[in-house]
Order: C-alpha cells, then structure tokens, then sequence
C-alpha cells in the first residue's frame, strides 16, 4: 500500500472560503467551497446561481456537493454592509466556514482511502501532511485575550468608512512625513490599510478603546491568518506571515519587525494591545486543533460527531506550515518567482505584483511596496543566495476588470454569458477607432483619478456591438499596460534595483506577466492583451485555476520539517512552469498599430479625466 502525501489549503477569501487538498504536482484531490451568506437582500451573491472562486471562476455548485452557500443555520450573515462603503465580516462564521469545508473535504479523502481499485491492483492511500493558509489581507480583528471572543465584527479590506480619517490625515500631515512612512512600511496613508481600520475602532467602539486603556493588556490584534492560526493551533499560536504584516501600515520592510515611529504615529501602544510576532511564509505556526468554538460563543452546530473525529484522525499532530496573503499567493501560485516576473489575476477587478527580487522600491507612479514571499530556509545553492531574503513586489489594482464585462452582459445585454465576451470581440478584428475607459468607480494606479466616469469614445454609425465589445477588453488591457509602465518605470529609474540586476534584466525589466482569473481563460481576451503589451513580454496562463489556494499549498509545502519540495525550481519542475505552450501568448500586432492605439486610449484618459468635478459655472444634476 502506497501512502501519498497531500498539502491542505484553506483559502479565506473575500466571499467564500474553500479547502483543496494538493498533491506534489498541484492536483486537486478532494475541493470543498462554502460561499458566505451576505446581509445584503439585493443582488446578493447569495441568490445567484454561480459562485466563483478567489480568482473569478465560476464554479459548478451541484458537482458532488463541493462548492455551495453558507447554511441558514448559521445564525446572521457572514458578509454585513452596515452602511454604504462598510464591509465587515463575522470572525466566528469565518472560522465556522473552516472548519465546515475541512469537515466536507476530508469526508471525501476518507470516502476515497476506502475504495478498492477496480482492477485490483494495491490501493493508494493519501494522508496530509501539512497545512497552508492563504486570506484576504487588510481586514481587521480586535478580539479579548481573556475570552477569546471578538469585541467588533472584523471590518474588511474593502471598507472605506474611514475615508474622512485619511482625508484628515493626508491634509493635515505634512508630504516629508507621509513619505516617510510609506519608505517604512511601504503603505501609503489609505483606507486599504490595517491602521486605519484599527483607528476607527478605537474611536468608534466603546468597549474595544476602554479595554486598551485600561492598560491591562487584554486586546489581540490580528488580520484574518492570525485569527484563524490562533483558533486552530494546539499552542494558540498569536503569529502573522510577513506578507499579511506588510498590509497593516505597522512593519518597518527593512527590519521586518514593528516599527517604533509608525506604532507612535498610528497610536498603538503594544503594551496595551498585543501585535503578533511577524514570522516567514514558509514556518511553523503551530499543531492543528480541532476547537470547540462554544468557547468563544458561537454556538452552532458546525461538524457532526463523524465528520469531527475524521477531521480528528487526519490532522491530529499535523503542522501548520504556511502562510501567505491572497495577492502573495497567487504570486507564488504561478510560479512568478523570479525578479522581473509579474502577475495579474483578473476578477472583478484586477490585481497586479511586480516581483522586484530583494530589492525594495518606493513607487513614484502609485504602486504599492508590499512581500511577495519570504522562504528563509531554501537550499541556497538550489534557489541562490537571495532566497533567504524576502522578495518585494511592486502591487497595483484596476478597479474595473471582469466587472466591465458583466456591464456588458447585464446592463447593455450584449452578450448572454461573460464567456461569450471573447468570441463577440473576436468578430472584429480591430475596435474601428471606439475607446472604452471601464472607470466605472473612477480610475486606480496609476492614474489615481476619482473623478473620472466611464466613458466610450469614438462611435460612429459603423460601431457594433462586436467593436464595443472588443474595446471593452481593450480598456482593461490598456489598464495593466499602463500599471507595468509605472512598474518598470520605478524599476528602471532605482539604482539600487539597476546594480542588483543582471544585463538582461537592465534591457528587461519586465520579463513575464503570468495571468488567471476569470477574463484569463480566453484565449481571445488574452491575445489582445499580449499585443497591447508589445514582443518583449509573454502572456501565460497558469496551469492551476486555484492560484491562491496552490500558492499557500506550496509555502506549506516548502517548509524543512515538510519539504514535499525540496525548492523552488523543485516546484516549478513537479508543477508544470514550463513556459511554453498553448497557454502562452506573444504580441502578433505591428509596433506601429500597437502604438496608434495606445496614444488614442492616452486621448481618451485625458478627456475622462475629472467629469465628476465640481463646476461652478454650470447646474449639472447627476443621478
């Protein structure tokens, strides 16, 4: 009997949590989904008949029970919008959710262990031998030392209810200190950011500011790894990974610990609340534990008596070996390890990282500095000498991605599913002079333009729906061309990213852009983004839908007292990170096309720009 070992990835998403358990070669054996209940009573993704992963794929709610919504049993929403612009979630539902998919899917691991192969021969029998996290970044958690409980629903990265404290704050400081703390912690001051969330609770919330005043030191704080380590882990280890530490606004990159001067500026006193010891992607957090969540209030009925011992016997002793932030996850996920390497994930919105090696850059262009990953332990003379050092990335979104699409579906009804965008815009082979610009929530790096509206130039009464069609796809492109500019620009422009890189990458700073997502699966969508970058960068498709997930899978995996890698071109190898292939994509359009089309989306930025913007002379109403 053959005994395989398998990475568990639990994957705390903005909408759903999901478990996959991975082989070495990043197959999915057993998957299970649980999209979360939401308060919201229109819209809700909760009566939609498709529920999609982190990365934007749809997936099959009926396939073998896998993926489905969150029960009414568990009382109130998981997801609640208090107000407009306020996103919080319920920390216990969240660890519910956990342990609910990891209930599901080691049912069907056992299920599976038991099954005689058909033709007789000796079965294989999969056990796990190790756990990986990946979860939304940002969002914040104040929970009682004494009781383990929550003192406030977690409010998540999205939230912006602390919009007017970071207008205050960026009128009111001056630029030499808000330019010092972004070189700190790579964090400019936003509403993105853990700190502001933790200043709006302690004003707002009574019970959370009497707690850290009284000095007794009973407040935890912690993002969505942290909780979820502490609540799961024999030791109740109070740990955070470093890329999650990076998004708070309290690391200092370069020590990679807490940073005096940023604690002082953002009012925290670590003495009256504690902050959890910053630790690499790839460590041990702790020994898995199944937790009676009673103890912390929720009262629930989560695992039945039979799916609580399989849990039991398949994760007793088992460590916790990896931990890493969504965006960092999928970084890691595509294999885009080397400096140079970007990736995109195109959902709703789009997510950008640059990979800029061990080299930390303060964009000049609106990116965000932020760890990609940071595996200390690596073979050295496997991966190179700077593997034991954490690699930075460059980060920036679009607003407007997968989203554009479903305008196009739902509200001009041109296509009856968001898969049939490829083939609408593969009718016409160019866009006939129409420009899109999808700021349908204004424009994001590097632009960084509220005021600009979505806007459609250049109809004619020859214009289609297939030009419209294709022009849509095209604004997105455009979009992540414009933020790896910025990116290249910054990088190219560093000195000390200039004398680090090699002559190659002095004549390339950007070599690949690795891609997934929903938008990424077609083969139309990603050919135009490949012309639009030009010849000197390839487009390809990740092998794994469930970047974000194999991601942590792959941290978990890499650790020393683990090591179903040994390293990273271990990976890649056992993987599949070959780059060639049919899910990679190189520009086929004339320089000269390329850039006529790119100076005209330049044209139609310009003209966007600032139509929301106050004029004194006219009586506009918007509605």
């Amino acid at each position: 009997m053959t005994s395989v070992p398998l990475i568990c990835s639990i994957d705390i998403g903005t909408t759903s949590t999901r478990v996959i358990l991975f082989t070495d070669s990043g197959e999915e054996v057993t998957k299970h989904q649980i999209e979360y209940s939401t308060s919201a009573k229109e819209g809700s993704k909760r009566n939609s008949p498709t529920i999609f992963s982190n990365e934007g794929i749809p997936l099959d709610i009926g396939e073998g029970g896998h993926v489905k919504v969150e029960e009414d049993h568990h009382a109130g929403p998981t997801l609640s919008f208090p107000e407009p612009g306020w996103v919080e979630c319920d920390p216990c539902h969240i660890l519910a959710n956990v342990l609910e998919c990891l209930g599901a899917c080691l049912t069907q691991l056992e299920i599976s262990n038991s099954e005689e192969p058909l033709d007789g021969s000796s079965p294989t029998v999969y056990h796990v031998a190790a756990i990986g996290i990946a979860n939304m970044r940002e969002t914040t958690i104040i929970w009682s030392k004494k009781t383990g409980r929550p003192l406030h629903n977690g409010i998540v990265w999205n939230d912006t209810r602390t919009l007017s404290l970071m207008n205050n704050l960026n009128a009111n400081v001056p630029v030499s200190i808000r330019r010092e703390i972004q070189e700190r912690a790579g964090c400019p001051i936003s509403t993105y950011f853990s700190a502001l969330k933790w200043t709006w609770l302690y004003q707002n919330v009574p019970l959370i500011r009497n707690a850290y005043e009284s000095g007794e030191g009973d407040l935890m704080f912690g993002t969505v790894d942290t909780w979820l380590i502490y609540n799961i882990t024999r030791e109740k280890s109070f740990m955070t990974d470093i890329t999650n530490a990076s998004r708070t606004s309290f690391m200092n990159l370069q020590t990679k610990n807490y940073d005096e001067q940023l604690l002082e500026f953002w009012g925290v006193d670590p003495n009256k609340m504690h902050l959890p010891e910053i630790v690499p992607s790839s460590h041990n957090f702790g020994t898995f534990e199944l937790r009676d969540l009673k103890e912390i209030g929720y009262n629930r009925h989560v695992l039945s008596e039979d799916e609580a011992n399989i849990v039991s016997k398949y994760l007793r002793n088992v460590p916790i070996t990896g931990c890493l932030g969504d965006q960092s996850a999928s970084l890691v996920g595509q294999l885009a390890f080397h400096k140079g390497d970007a990736k995109c994930t195109y959902g709703t919105g789009a997510f950008l990282l640059y990979n800029t090696g061990d080299t930390q850059l303060v964009s000049e262009h609106g990116a965000v500095t932020t760890v990609g990953y940071w595996f200390p332990e690596l073979d050295e003379s496997v991966d190179g000498p700077k593997c034991a050092e954490p690699h930075f990335c460059l980060e920036g979104s679009i607003a407007v991605a997968g989203s554009c699409v479903q305008w196009l579906r739902d509200n001009l009804k041109l296509i009856y599913s968001a898969s049939h965008i490829g083939p609408l815009a593969a009718q016409a082979p160019t866009s006939a002079g129409v420009v899109f610009v999808p700021a349908f929530s204004g424009l994001f790096a590097p632009y960084w333009n509220a005021q600009t509206t979505g806007t459609i130039f250049g109809l004619t009464q020859y214009s289609k729906a297939t030009h419209i069609a294709r022009a849509a796809i095209e604004g997105v492109c455009f979009q992540v061309r414009a933020i790896l500019n910025a990116m290249v620009s910054d990088a190219s422009s560093s000195h000390e990213f200039l004398a680090k890189a090699s002559q190659h990458h002095r004549e390339n700073p950007l070599n690949t852009l690795h891609v997934d997502g929903g938008m990424s699966q077609s083969d139309v969508v990603m050919q135009i983004q490949a012309d639009i970058l030009g010849p000197s960068v390839s487009v390809v498709r990740s092998h794994n839908a469930e970047c974000t997930a194999l991601g942590s899978a792959i941290a978990a995996g890499l650790h020393k007292d683990v090591k179903i890698w040994e390293s990273l071109e271990h990976v890649k190898k056992k993987l599949g990170g070959d780059t060639n292939g049919p899910n990679m994509y190189v520009a086929q359009l004339e320089d000269a096309k390329r850039e006529k089309m790119w100076r005209l989306w330049e044209r139609a930025i310009s003209r966007a720009r600032d139509w929301l913007e106050d004029d004194e002379d006219e009586d506009v109403e918007i509605t």
